[in-house]
């Protein structure tokens, strides 16, 4: 069955708790009746980096099955759509435990009210898992961004990390590099296609426990993600593998800010684990 204008979409941004920031994200509770085409018609409609369709519905047993569509493709996992969601269920059906089947695994979520009323979710990641990146991945997604070797912070080492969906890591040297965002928009997505990665996962360290963050999606069609909870989850798994993580941590990424479009995302990482949780609030926004 092929999308019609009339499906409901609901609008969330993700990863904030106003309406100038975030990453909005199209949500559609009931799918059922859409075939993949259909969904990505839809998708390709609302026109925001992800989309998330709920194809089956269980609100007494709080589980559902998503499937995730950019504008040109689906995808197997998405953070950012997962809050936006969750947000979505439990301002219907009530706060709590969520469980979520995607195509990259299950994924729990939980969903609470905090002080403000606001809604927030948390979703643990399916297991991670990063590798160090190869020479050649890296010198081509450099020559695609415009930078160099000199550009990026040699304590954090280029790696594809993952937690549903796979991202090359480059760490940036200094604030005013990551801020400085030209990049071959159509080579870019060669290399990404290519060697199926989802973002390149762009970083600065302020702090051991701040970092910022920008995100490239090109292969779905967009510029810039301004909040990629997917990637913030392989990041904290990418901090455990190269060691900087030897006891229980939180820390914040700050994404979206050089786009109009601050947004903040909480990312809590066990040594001793494989998941990774990451925390976030997301508001109901127009068309």
């Amino acid at each position: 069955m092929t999308a019609e204008l009339s499906t409901d979409v609901l609008r969330y941004a993700a990863f904030t708790s106003g309406h100038e920031g975030g990453n909005p994200a199209g949500v559609v509770l009931d799918a059922s009746a859409l075939d993949g085409p259909g969904m990505l018609a839809v998708a390709a409609e609302v026109g925001y980096s992800e989309t998330a369709f709920v194809t089956v519905r269980d609100d007494e047993r709080r589980r559902f099955s998503l499937r995730y569509y950019s504008p040109l493709a689906e995808v197997a996992f998405c953070g950012h759509a997962t809050v936006a969601t969750a947000v979505a269920l439990a301002e219907r059906i009530g706060p709590g435990p969520l469980l979520l089947d995607t195509r990259a695994g299950e994924v729990a979520v939980d969903t609470a009210v905090d002080g403000t009323g606001a809604v927030r979710a948390t979703l643990t990641s399916v297991p991670t898992r990063s590798r160090p990146a190869s020479d050649a991945e890296v010198d081509a997604a450099l020559d695609r961004l415009g930078w160099v070797r000199e550009d990026l912070d040699p304590e954090l080492p280029p790696h594809v990390a993952f937690a549903g969906v796979e991202h090359l890591v480059l760490a940036a040297a200094s604030r005013a590099r990551l801020a400085d965002l030209d990049y071959d928009f159509d080579g870019l997505a060669e290399v990404m296609r290519r060697h199926g990665w989802t973002t390149v996962h762009l970083v600065w360290r302020e702090a051991p426990d701040r970092f910022h963050a920008r995100d490239p999606f090109p292969v779905g069609g967009v510029v810039e993600d301004p909040a990629t909870g997917a990637a913030a989850a392989a990041f904290g798994g990418y901090l455990r593998t190269i060691g900087l993580v030897r006891e229980r941590t939180a820390f914040t990424v700050r994404q979206g800010e050089d786009m109009g479009r601050p947004s903040d995302l909480l990312v809590e990482v066990d040594p001793d684990g494989e998941r990774v949780r990451v925390t976030g609030r997301a508001v109901p926004v127009g068309d």
